[in-house]
């Protein structure tokens, strides 16, 4: 029976803590004069230089963080000094150093967003499906996790947003050398950052996740936790037994924001981590800062961490008590400093994540940055503050630039997303001002706080402001962020067309897809291998199954017809319409329905050459969130903060044409993954996670490059026209592009054409001249049918109209192309109706 990933960690650290030198770094402790305890507080096994200690490290057994005063550290680390000296350190130990990746994780189907520098190779590299960068490496990973929004700027030490500086191993069992990993960290810690070894705690723990566990140690000073240094060793089977992994990893996450704050002894991170930014930040707001009560206050704000603690309240008493201050007073003085951090943590993490292709909206992974994002709005409100995000985030980019010079690149897209946000949320507030008036007069519960906020974006605060107008009381719980952002935990379902039947594929040999080959290829010869009921499957075939939302090919397979095709863990499983006229093991001719297949890859194609434009056109946080492709049309979902107007969706068809006109040739070819990725970036991944060690790159010169298994076009001159027929919003942040090409583009022109006709014949007019009437008419149904005014019906428009015809009309009546015939007749209806 399998154990779930706390009972592993729980069972494995017990056996661990029973044979510490198979499974720890004694060697190089005990030759550095470390002694082995374990904590009278928690229980914790630790390794301290004093034989005679009782206490581990951890803050809360420590009683809080002691940084400020009598700094430990003989070295001075700014934030880019700290990853800059690890990366020189490291490389010196023979570790290679590569760029960080995204922290919106396309090429993970486990995660939306990237939480630990570990996660930048998984689950593939982890696995062993692909090589990694190199066997051992380190890098600055920015990560984002919404656990904890609450506890920003409270705790001194609690970010969403953070570097975690990874070292890893990728290596086999024989080149394992724990000690030596070990050393590598800790000589960094000790030389470089320059903490004596009477400054150490080291903590004896275990680490579990997605079935893989192995000991680690946690280093601490001070109440800090500076890094982990996981040995992921063992892995856990389906049958519950345990076996080693194959690939022993080194998985250390060091905190780049901690070691900057341990070495400068600043009252919080904040202070250590962006010192520019909140310099700029103070002068623009002129916010009060007790430089001494804040460094007091920061020797104990490690207590208000609102996940460890089972009354916030009663924490904040006894942090006021410590400093002999009454606790309102405290709460009154520390919040706008609260509030200043978040603003700069908050706008950091939205930096990196809007830079990287994700938006903030009310779904999935984006609502938890539309979560921060409102938070660092809801506080700049609070007290009246002129900041504005984007100044912020521009701040931040110049700061960062010595080691995250792609920021800057990204900051005009960065700056749009951030003013279109704040736009929604002032529109929000005012929409939602009478709701409030209305909702204080009766009691208001901690679910209705959030329910208002998660529907209507109503801050707390706003109603708790509203509330003490009428002499009423209403309490935000300290964990109220927290409490919004597990209601949207789960990551964003992305557009899929895959079919799966119950066929049981264990003894059938893998089919051989040749469809990669030549999308022109219609016939063949290939052997029956198996037949269940109507399925075959064959040695080879060039007939495509649905997959990747494109739909199957038809045809035949000797004289049997098919009805459908689909792949089943290894073999491509081709149902058709009777199979008594085939056996196993014989040869038969086959034959593709050759039109289908081409209006299928023309739509395909199409769909990479209009992501492409719209990527050109509008920014590049534009993503696939979905597609599917059938013979009459196909659709194309993109990430995007708003509706597409006519103008803009008649550029993207302009280029996407212009494209075709090129006669660009397309690229299809295999890549080692860990190659392709180096070599395109995670910008591959547009129609999400790609398995395998081995990916198949389609490239349109350039203009766009994904990863697909898809049928594609030799040259785009052979998609012959696109045609966007409409666009629509299908959730907050992303946009649906219908489209045509080929042959469905010129049915859908000639279909638009008759309904221009036929509704210039009901408006008793010249084609040229149904959208002004169209108008005119919409204009007399309002006054006659609406608002019931007695005035003359008759269609008098002359003017002359030229371009898209159908799209022009549509917007005058304000409806769909299919919709246009229907419309006029009904308003025609109802005004003949009312006046007679």
């Amino acid at each position: 029976m399998m154990k779930t990933d706390k009972e592993l960690k729980k069972e494995f650290k017990a056996k661990a803590s029973d044979n510490p030198e198979k499974y720890y770094a004694t060697q190089i402790l005990k030759k550095e004069g470390f002694y082995r305890n374990t904590c009278v507080s928690c229980g914790t096994t630790f390794w301290n230089v004093d034989p005679k200690r009782e206490i581990c490290g951890d803050p809360s057994c420590v009683g809080g963080f002691n940084v400020v005063s009598n700094n430990p550290s003989k070295n001075t680390l700014s934030y880019i000094d700290v990853w800059k000296t690890f990366e020189e350190h490291m490389k010196k130990e023979g570790y290679a150093s590569i760029s960080r990746y995204p922290v919106i994780a396309r090429w993970n189907p486990t995660t939306y967003f990237t939480i630990a520098s570990i996660a930048a190779f998984q689950p593939f590299v982890i696995s062993g499906e692909v090589e990694p960068p190199a066997p051992k490496l380190v890098i600055p990973q920015f990560c984002l996790r919404f656990g904890d929004v609450d506890n920003v700027g409270v705790t001194g030490s609690h970010c969403t947003g953070f570097v975690m500086i990874g070292q890893h191993q990728f290596v086999s069992p024989q080149e394992w050398d724990q000690n030596k990993a070990f050393q590598d960290l800790y000589s960094y810690i000790t030389s470089v950052v320059g903490l004596d070894k009477t400054e150490l705690t080291l903590h004896e723990d275990a680490w579990a996740g997605g079935g893989n566990f192995g000991p680690c140690m946690e280093f601490f000073s001070r109440g800090v936790e500076l890094c982990n240094q996981v040995y992921m060793m063992f892995e856990q089977l389906e049958d519950g037994s345990i076996k080693e992994l194959n690939i022993k990893v080194l998985d250390m996450g060091l905190g780049q924001e901690r070691i900057a704050w341990f070495s400068q002894g600043t009252p919080n991170m904040y202070e250590a981590v962006f010192p520019s930014v909140l310099s700029k930040l103070k002068e623009a707001t002129q916010a009060e800062y007790d430089t001494g009560l804040f460094k007091q206050f920061s020797s104990y704000s490690a207590l208000l961490n609102i996940d460890e603690v089972e009354d916030i309240n009663k924490a904040w008493e006894t942090v006021a008590s410590k400093l002999d201050i009454d606790v309102q007073v405290l709460r009154e003085k520390v919040w706008p400093m609260v509030g200043l951090y978040s603003i700069a943590e908050h706008t950091r993490s939205l930096l990196f994540a809007i830079a990287d292709g994700g938006l903030p909206s009310n779904v999935g992974g984006g609502y938890n940055l539309r979560v921060i994002l409102r938070r660092a709005l809801s506080f700049i409100d609070e007290f009246n503050w002129n900041v504005d995000l984007k100044d912020v985030a521009t701040w931040h980019a110049q700061e960062l630039e010595p080691i995250f010079p792609e920021l800057k690149k990204q900051l005009p897209q960065v700056q749009k997303i951030l003013d279109v946000e704040k736009e929604k949320y002032i529109s929000s507030k005012n929409q939602a001002s009478r709701l409030v008036k209305k909702i204080v007069q009766k009691e208001v519960s901690v679910d209705d706080l959030v329910e208002l906020y998660d529907s209507h974006g109503i801050s707390p605060k706003t109603i708790q402001q509203e509330a003490r107008k009428l002499g009423k009381t209403i309490t935000i719980p300290d964990n109220f962020f927290q409490l919004l952002a597990q209601r949207h935990e789960q990551k964003e379902q992305k557009t899929a067309t895959k079919k799966v039947r119950d066929i049981d594929v264990a003894n059938i040999p893998p089919s051989k897809a040749k469809y990669f080959d030549d999308w022109k290829q219609v016939t063949f010869e290939a052997t029956i291998v198996a037949i269940q009921g109507n399925y075959v499957a064959l040695d080879e075939t060039y007939f495509y199954p649905t997959s990747g939302g494109q739909l199957h090919d038809l045809g035949t397979i000797g004289d049997a017809k098919i009805k459908d095709i689909f792949k089943q863990d290894h073999v491509i499983i081709h149902e058709v319409e009777d199979a008594s006229s085939l056996s196993v093991g014989e040869k038969v001719s086959c034959t593709i329905d050759f039109e289908r297949r081409k209006q299928l890859t023309q739509h395909h194609t199409s769909t990479h050459i209009i992501n492409g434009a719209a990527r050109t056109l509008l920014g590049d946080h534009i993503w696939q969130a979905g597609a599917a492709k059938s013979t009459e049309k196909a659709r194309l979902d993109i990430t995007h903060y708003e509706a597409l107007s006519q103008e803009l969706l008649d550029r993207i068809e302009e280029k996407a044409n212009e494209i075709v006109k090129k006669g660009i040739p397309i690229e299809k070819y295999f890549l080692k993954r860990s190659e392709a990725e180096k070599k395109f970036g995670m910008r591959l991944y547009q129609g999400g996670a790609v398995p395998g060690s081995i990916i198949r790159v389609v490239d349109i010169g350039g203009f766009d490059v994904e990863a697909c298994g898809g049928t594609h076009l030799n040259n785009t001159s052979e998609a012959e026209v696109i045609k966007i027929i409409k666009s629509s919003k299908v959730q907050d942040g992303v946009v649906r592009l219908e489209f045509a090409a080929g042959n469905a583009a010129r049915a859908l022109e000639k279909q638009e054409s008759g309904i221009i006709e036929d509704a210039a014949k009901l408006l008793e007019c010249s084609p040229s001249q149904v959208p002004g009437r169209a108008a005119e008419l919409f204009s007399l149904w309002k006054q006659i049918v609406k608002k019931k005014k007695d005035v003359p019906f008759k269609l008098t428009s002359t003017q002359e109209f030229s371009g898209d015809l159908l799209q022009l009309t549509c917007k005058e009546l304000k409806t769909q192309p299919e919709h246009i015939l229907k419309t006029i007749s009904r308003f025609l209806e109802d005004i003949r109706g009312r006046l007679s």
